[in-house]
């Protein structure tokens, strides 16, 4: 591998005597040990369902993708033997544990409302978020974040282009209206301006051409552009999220009873049904009875068969041959078949439960308290944030950057630490 994607953006001495780890093991330990990692175990995978003792959070979501991500990992190093260009276990391990740690409080009433706030500033993005906190937020070193190499950095990239580039028709902000409309103001999926100077950092070695086709986009709806590419490493982590959020959060619905048999049988049974695959057919009936039998040991069963059927059914691909640098040329793509029955579950929790209209009422809530939130905060910085992240602020606003400071201090907080400061600065006093 070329050793320019070992690199980090400083070098730092650590004295670490006999320290035999790779430098993906290193980015590994540092994520590990990051109070951004921490973090996770705050916030819920589905927002509602905490009454429960072994709910899914952020945070065990995160460590099952990282399980699946390296069972993909092994399974198409099995079938590419001669394949050079496979990351590492550690740097995917890297990738799929810290994946979701730029996710704000409130899940997607979080984000939406931060991107509110932020429409004149850059907006806000969970992904985005992610690479600023593993390349600059952190406290590892100095302005740095975690200070990690070069090909994990760019495994963070989920979406490789500016999102002031993606946005072609802003949304027009109605006075007249209380609230906002959550859809009008979904993020534009990318890296902030803000940082630009850590994504040139990140895609130096790269070609002039494979700098101009990495970024390159798509018409994505009426308001959003979308990217197109994305490297290996982080295609493989995308393919681990995708297989968790729909099957692990299904068995955590089930569970719960957030989700019956008869959700299963009128809104996902009759969509695989219509697949009318013949390995799915002999499937479909014992694996409802399974994920919704009285006994957890044989729903864990159709949990599991469930997860190996995606994993194994993934293949190298080409993502296009005109790139020059392999780990953008090839990606890893779930066979089509496969894709189908991933979406139609991907879907069915969506709608039965991110949707559930009791479920979007709390994320509404969220959505509004951070609105609020943010415009206590930014109505007089200096009197209201930390007096470490004043400094921030202070130094920020030399470049016109305040509201960024004012965004990552909010989104870097739990759920239940964001409604306390908002009783803290609106409750009444007792």
């Amino acid at each position: 591998m070329d050793k320019q994607w070992q690199n980090r953006i400083i070098e730092q001495y650590k004295h670490r005597p006999n320290d035999n780890r790779s430098p993906w093991q290193i980015d590994r330990s540092r994520i590990i040990h990051a109070a951004a990692f921490r973090r996770l175990q705050a916030k819920t995978q589905i927002m509602g369902i905490g009454l429960n003792d072994f709910y899914r959070t952020r945070l065990t979501h995160s460590l099952e993708v990282s399980q699946i991500g390296t069972g993909i990992l092994r399974h198409l190093k099995a079938q590419h033997p001669r394949f050079e260009h496979f990351p590492s276990t550690g740097l995917l391990e890297t990738l799929c544990l810290a994946h979701d740690i730029g996710h704000p409080p409130f899940g997607h009433g979080g984000e939406i409302a931060l991107n509110y706030m932020m429409r004149d500033h850059g907006g806000f993005e969970g992904n985005a978020q992610t690479l600023r906190i593993v390349a600059k937020l952190e406290p590892y070193s100095n302005g740095y974040g975690m200070n990690l190499t070069r090909r994990t950095l760019l495994g963070f990239i989920k979406y490789p282009a500016f999102i002031d580039n993606l946005w072609h028709n802003i949304p027009q902000e109605n006075k007249q209206r209380a609230f906002i409309k959550a859809d009008d103001w979904r993020p534009a999926k990318g890296i902030y301006n803000d940082d630009a100077a850590i994504f040139n950092w990140i895609i130096e070695p790269l070609s002039a051409s494979d700098k101009a086709l990495l970024s390159s986009q798509e018409h994505a709806d009426a308001y959003r552009a979308k990217t197109r590419y994305k490297s290996l490493d982080s295609a493989i982590m995308e393919l681990a999220d995708d297989i968790a959020y729909a099957v692990h959060d299904l068995e955590d619905a089930i569970a719960t009873d957030v989700l019956s048999l008869d959700d299963w049988l009128t809104h996902a049974l009759p969509h695989l049904q219509a697949l009318d695959y013949d390995w799915l057919n002999t499937l479909l009936e014992s694996l409802s009875k399974r994920l919704f039998s009285k006994y957890e040991h044989e729903r864990k069963d159709a949990i599991g068969e469930l997860v190996n059927t995606f994993i194994i059914h993934i293949h190298l691909d080409t993502q296009n041959n005109e790139f020059e640098c392999p780990i953008l040329k090839h990606t890893a793509k779930l066979d089509q078949q496969y894709e189908n029955v991933l979406q139609i579950l991907k879907h069915f929790v969506f709608q039965r439960l991110i949707r559930d209209p009791q479920m979007q009422q709390i994320e509404f809530k969220g959505q509004n308290l951070l609105i609020e939130l943010f415009t206590a905060f930014a109505s007089d910085p200096l009197r209201l944030l930390p007096e470490t992240t004043q400094a921030l602020y202070l130094e920020a606003e030399k470049h016109n950057q305040g509201m960024r400071i004012i965004c990552d201090y909010l989104s870097g907080m739990s759920d239940e630490y964001a409604y306390k400061t908002y009783q803290r600065l609106f409750s009444p006093i007792q």
